[in-house]
């Protein structure tokens, strides 16, 4: 017997979400699929064992698959399949049909890293933020390869953590007074704002990806914070890159919310390339080839919240579809698991005193950290202290601003460096 589920207003977990995620329970410590909807989880391994998804044809049995401690045998099968799956969740909800031991509260599970990641690339494909960076890092002008390609750089697996485990503060080589090279804590951490999104579909090595299959190929959406250190990524950024300054840490969402989902929320891109992309990489109809989902900073310190910035997926120069579609194009094959990262997320909208509001790092609103931000209270900051916190919110709307879904929190807080 079913038990009708209450969902809160407001809540991210609506019906038109139906994200998925990997949870654990002190009655269940085995990590194992599930989704969420108002203030539940639903355990997709009891919920399938209880013959709900019987109607569906698998190759495997579906609850094995859920009873994985990741998504990555999930997300593999096809996307009419993981469509269905899904259909098949919301219908049950809407008839009340699901019982009542398939359902845990969130505050009683703990969440997971939700796939098996092998490999991990970070874009850097946002027109403002290029512009509010290039004068302190590269010259004045954004370099002419920009327009052409989306710019990304392989990063590092291990250091992927999830919402809410804590980053700290790195080690590394800096340049301390402007001159000196010295190894010591670094004194300028910053986040940044991005999504990521996991490949489903793999791209097999030696074959290329038609841009018009690209969103065959990601399963879905999470929030990422590349928390970044800016001292010992400008010693280091020549001749080869970011390294140890942006892969101490990346956080991300646990809840992956999919294409499905946000199927409502495709929209035009912000902007027009200029120079047009190559062939490859042209999106067939470009009233759907971006996604609309609304973005949120805010830092925590001292049992204070301050607003940081906010931003939106679309503002993306290189869509994510793009992305892919260029991460494939050398035809070195992608994997179910991998994560993908935009890159950080600004927008050019200012405030009633002229001030730029959708800096997605305080790289930028710090201007290279010459100038201090003020927050409400009256304090400032450069970069982050220790102790402070940082959670990335993100959610969709529909056309008259009522929620859609949201993605829940990826918070994270930056711990003292390790004493030496």
């Amino acid at each position: 017997m079913g038990v009708e589920i209450y969902i809160p207003s407001g809540s991210p977990f609506t019906i038109r979400n139906i994200p998925f995620g990997v949870i654990s329970t002190k009655a269940n410590p085995t990590p194992r699929c599930a989704t969420a909807i108002g203030g539940y989880a639903i355990d997709l391994g009891v919920y399938s064992s209880k013959g709900h998804l019987n109607k569906l044809s698998f190759d495997t049995s579906i609850t094995e698959i859920f009873n994985e401690p990741t998504l990555n045998a999930f997300a593999e099968l096809t996307h009419s399949v993981r469509r269905d799956v899904r259909n098949t969740i919301i219908q049950d909800v809407v008839d009340s049909q699901i019982e009542e031991e398939c359902l845990i509260p969130l505050d009683q599970v703990t969440m997971h890293l939700p796939m098996h990641i092998g490999g991990y690339s970070d874009f850097y494909c946002s027109l403002e933020h290029c512009q509010n960076c290039s004068p302190m890092a590269v010259g004045a002008t954004i370099p002419k390869n920009w327009f052409y390609t989306p710019s990304v750089y392989n990063s590092r697996v291990s250091s992927i953590i999830p919402s809410p485990h804590p980053v700290r503060r790195p080690w590394g080589v800096y340049l301390k007074d402007g001159d000196t090279p010295t190894y010591g804590a670094s004194q300028e951490v910053d986040y940044e704002l991005e999504m990521g999104y996991f490949v489903s579909k793999p791209v097999k090595f030696g074959s290329e990806l038609n841009i018009a299959e690209a969103d065959e190929h990601i399963f879905g959406f999470v929030l990422l914070n590349d928390w970044s250190s800016r001292d010992i990524q400008v010693f280091e950024m020549k001749p080869l890159g970011p390294f140890h300054g942006k892969g101490f840490g990346t956080s991300i969402s646990t809840w992956v919310v999919t294409m499905d989902a946000l199927a409502s929320s495709r929209c035009a891109p912000k902007t027009i390339q200029d120079p047009p992309p190559f062939p490859h990489l042209k999106w067939p109809t470009i009233e759907d080839g971006a996604i609309s989902i609304n973005l949120r900073i805010t830092l925590a310190r001292n049992s204070q919240s301050f607003t940081m910035g906010t931003s939106n997926l679309r503002y993306l120069y290189w869509t994510p579809f793009q992305q892919i579609t260029h991460h494939a194009s050398a035809m070195g094959g992608l994997n179910t698991g991998d994560l993908l990262g935009t890159g950080t997320i600004s927008g050019d909208a200012v405030d009633d005193k002229g001030n730029k509001k959708e800096l997605g790092c305080l790289y930028e609103a710090t201007q290279g950290g010459t100038k201090a931000v003020t927050l409400a209270d009256g304090s400032q900051l450069k970069y982050l202290r220790d102790e402070d916190e940082i959670i990335l919110e993100a959610w969709c709307e529909d056309a008259d601003g009522t929620l859609i879904l949201g993605f829940g929190e990826c918070r994270g807080k930056l711990l003292a460096a390790v004493t030496k």
